[in-house]
């Protein structure tokens, strides 16, 4: 039997059930987890080594060093870590990505996956059914461990078996006794195969396959699975293409980390494997060379009970399946001892240069110099929507740069009352007002859709929440910019009419001023810790938006006895408190914003 187009196409598939099992598993994590895992992911920032360790266990939940390496690119883009920090929790997401490998080890051979896949399946459905988010959230990572294994069930059935249809691996098969070329060369299938698939993981699975079937030897096997390190590094590469500078220097760390890994592996390559099939037998699982060997041999010697092998018409009593089955659990043990080693020496080593690291990713990416007034996004991008429940990050601290440049423009606006009206200097401030505001109608745009695509994931409750508090914020922000720049088109009624301000009146202007911008400040201290929003700056917030009413209602009340005093012309007092209203406006868009902030986030209250 010749294998077919459909053949393939089913293999792809199984590839792509394995693929999907850990994207629904992790999402399924990152839901039921919600703050709980953002909060982890924060820890990394103490150091080296509780970054090594959160890398680590974040790997091993959620079974993908992909995806864990693209939530560290997304939260090194959003400036929840530093460059230095972020290389630490790869490196840990290196090691963590074994964890993986041992599950396809102990399990993959070991036990009849129907018996306890489609089981899970019945249970992790009903959970689905519950009206409680969280366990819906562990019904969903059921439902992706289920897949998993299903997918690597599907993986053996249809990967091509190369005693009928030796066509499909004759060219590499004429490659594989040359020595240390054939073992850069399996290292380079390795990589471009898990270039392809995105995922080590998968790699590892169909390697592993492919081995214990006899097709190729340990040491090319463990070749191919070297080369998935390197391979495994495309995601977070695809994943920051679309990021700023520091997403690109964390996805070119990984990717260095896990190439100068391979290099000194590939230099003592023999004697390592050597050392990993002591490893192994000294474990109690025997010889993971010995299966190549034994089937190889079988083939020469024993051709009538060789076919009958591959052709699964011996009776599962027979020696030679027993036999083979326990050489299986060996060359399973045996890969997964290496994949391990490989990452806990590699780790060992590089932990101490993590230093050199991020000084060689800088160089290699260097800094771009931007227009402050340029409009783009420093935090969120369009490529980095692999974790929905995690970009939320993102979206808080483009919010907080987003109110720190409205923030200019309060400045912007109270210099302009001060500015020489009609003269060069007033024209060239009112077009940089007027810009700045366009600025913000777009980021408020760009920061509302970036929110919608977060919606459209898998997010929990309060990941919706937050999204449409964050909504809410934003166009409060922007509603300030319109107020700065209500002030410019105040000040040209004014001009047009030939009013003119006293010295009272542009004192009063910058007290309101004083009382505003306060506010303003402590607004975006409170933006940039939305996670800790205290009692006391609520508190502090609120008081100071009853100083700006006071404040406006006694100017109000002063505006009178002054037109009637003739302090000033009744059409200046008209403008004059135009631009009082609009400051108090201000004040309560920003009070606004507090009040968003304690209905979504007074539960964390410290």
């Amino acid at each position: 039997m010749q294998y077919s187009i459909l053949d393939f196409l089913c293999l792809l598939g199984a590839v792509g059930l394995f693929l999907y099992g850990m994207k629904v598993m992790s999402e399924g994590l990152q839901k039921a987890a919600g703050d709980r895992l953002r909060n982890i992911l924060s820890a990394m920032t103490r150091n080296r080594f509780a970054g090594l360790i959160t890398g680590f266990l974040i790997t091993a939940l959620i079974q993908s060093s992909s995806a864990s390496t693209v939530m560290v690119v997304s939260f090194v883009n959003a400036g929840l870590m530093s460059l230095g920090q972020s290389m630490a929790v790869i490196m840990g997401a290196n090691v963590g990505t074994t964890f993986t490998a041992w599950i396809i080890a102990l399990f993959g051979f070991k036990v009849n996956i129907s018996a306890f896949v489609l089981p899970l399946i019945g249970i992790a459905v009903i959970l689905l059914l519950m009206s409680k988010s969280k366990t819906k959230s562990i019904g969903e990572f059921l439902i992706g461990f289920s897949f998993l294994f299903m997918g690597l069930d599907m993986i053996s059935s249809y990967v091509p078996n190369l005693q009928e249809n030796p066509e499909m691996f004759a060219v590499l098969r004429n490659y594989a006794s040359m020595g240390i070329p054939s073992i850069l060369l399996f290292t380079l299938v390795g990589l471009v195969l898990t270039m392809v698939i995105q995922s080590s993981a998968a790699t590892f699975a169909i390697v592993l396959i492919m081995c214990s079937k006899g097709w190729i030897t340990f040491d090319l096997a463990c070749a191919l699975v070297l080369g998935s390190n390197i391979g495994t590094t495309i995601t977070p590469i695809l994943a920051s293409l679309s990021g700023n500078v520091a997403a690109k220097r964390a996805s070119m760390g990984h990717l260095l980390f896990n190439f100068l890994g391979t290099i000194w592996c590939l230099c003592c390559f023999i004697p390592f494997v050597n050392m990993n099939v002591w490893l192994t037998e000294a474990i109690g699982q025997g010889n993971p060379e010995e299966l190549y060997h034994f089937v190889t041999g079988l083939e020469s010697t024993q051709p009538e009970l060789y076919n009958h092998l591959f052709d699964n018409s011996l009776p599962e009593s027979h020696d030679v399946l027993r036999q083979i089955g326990y050489m299986q659990m060996s060359v399973s043990f045996g890969l997964s001892i290496f994949h391990t080693t490989f990452n806990l020496v590699n780790v060992t080593i590089m932990i101490w240069l993590t230093s050199l690291y991020v000084k060689i990713v800088e160089w290699i990416v260097p800094a771009k110099k931007r227009d402050d007034e340029e409009f783009t996004l420093k935090f969120i991008s369009g490529g980095l929507m692999n974790a929905a429940e995690l970009n939320i990050a993102q979206a808080e601290k483009e919010i907080t740069v987003y109110a720190e440049r409205v923030g200019r423009m309060i400045n912007m606006a109270q210099t302009l009352i001060h500015t020489k009206e009609k003269s060069e200097e007033f024209n060239s401030l009112l077009s940089r007002l007027e810009k700045y505001e366009d600025i913000s109608d777009r980021m408020e745009l760009e920061i509302a859709h970036y929110l919608n695509r977060c919606a459209e994931g898998r997010l929990s409750n309060e990941g919706k929440l937050r999204i449409a508090a964050m909504l809410n914020i934003i166009s409060e922000i922007e509603s300030i910019a319109d107020s700065c720049l209500g002030v410019g088109k105040i000040l040209l009624r004014k001009i047009q009419s030939g009013v003119e301000f006293n010295e009272e009146i542009y004192k009063n202007i910058d007290a309101m001023y004083v009382y505003v911008k306060e506010a303003m400040s402590m607004m975006v201290g409170q933006l940039g810790n939305m996670e800790n929003v205290s009692n006391k700056a609520l508190i502090e917030s609120y008081n100071k938006e009853r100083e700006i009413n006071n404040f406006r209602n006694s100017l109000r009340s002063a505006n009178v006895e002054n037109i009637n005093n003739k302090h000033y012309e009744y059409q200046a007092g008209i403008y004059y408190m135009d631009l009082v209203s609009d400051l108090e406006k201000t004040g309560d868009y920003i009070i606004n914003v507090i009040d968003t902030l304690r209905d979504t986030f007074s539960k964390k209250t410290v």
